[in-house]
């Protein structure tokens, strides 16, 4: 599991983390909610080893992920991380891009790795555009294969950051229902979104972040429908509650067993 105690994080002066703990349990989709600038995006790099924090611990599988003494580049094998920008390189066809990091870091032979990269890309819908460039890939597509180049160096955990958010509102369910799927999955998950169905329907705990600091955590129902914080309900307030759920767009996926 992931442990996170007492974690404070600045940029110079601008304090961003001010001892934060969580614990994020084996298969849990735990969602962090917020305004922006309220540091989840943060925390998320945090725990990934992309950023150093000034104090509090942060643990992997009881491996502390800021000791001088860890291996990140070992460690973050077990943590894959998805950003809002695809970040795919755009000379590679999605194949390659997959393939990339087996071959690379893990040290797989070509046909190891471009048979990873085949398992992934039909897991999340993709098997049929191995061959194309990321161009030619809408941005859900895009997205898709960013998941699918995360999945292929067979991380413990997954964290997602806004990953919808620089989508059009008609390609944010495909890439949403790929969650869902490794959720079902058992995936252990640590998702940032601003999309409250998304975590009404999908996460196991839901943490609202404010200032840097956990104001609220608790099931989706405890903190969406009954807030017990003024700051939460207040954010509830300002965020748009669509009546039905966001609609998901059918694309054909492979389980991964």
């Amino acid at each position: 599991m992931i442990e996170i105690k007492e974690v404070t994080k600045s940029f110079g002066a601008l304090p961003v983390l001010k001892g934060i703990s969580l614990t994020i349990e084996k298969g849990e989709l735990l969602c962090l909610i917020g305004a922006s600038g309220s540091g989840k995006s943060t925390l998320l790099q945090c725990i990934n080893g992309l950023e150093s924090i000034q104090g509090g611990e942060i643990w992997v599988d009881g491996t502390s992920v800021h000791n001088r003494k860890t291996n990140i580049n070992v460690l973050r094998r077990k943590l894959g991380i998805v950003f809002q920008q695809y970040n795919a390189f755009p000379h590679l066809t999605a194949l390659q891009n997959v393939a990339l990091a087996p071959r690379i870091v893990a040290k797989r032979s070509r046909k190891e790795a471009e048979i990873i990269a085949r398992k992934h890309l039909a897991h999340v819908g993709l098997g049929d555009k191995e061959n194309v460039l990321p161009s030619s890939l809408s941005g859900g597509q895009q997205q898709r294969l960013a998941i699918a180049r995360a999945l292929a160096m067979e991380p413990k955990y997954m964290l997602f950051d806004e990953v919808t958010s620089a989508l059009d509102p008609e390609l944010v369910g495909e890439v949403l229902e790929t969650m869902r799927l490794l959720k079902s999955e058992g995936m252990t998950m640590v998702v940032v979104t601003h999309d409250i169905n998304f975590v009404r329907e999908s996460a196991d705990r839901v943490a609202f972040l404010s200032g840097g600091e956990v104001c609220e955590i608790g099931t989706p129902q405890q903190v969406l429908e009954n807030p017990r914080h003024e700051l939460t309900q207040k954010f509830l307030r300002r965020e748009r509650r669509p009546e039905s759920p966001t609609p998901l767009t059918p694309f054909p996926v492979v389980r991964v067993v």
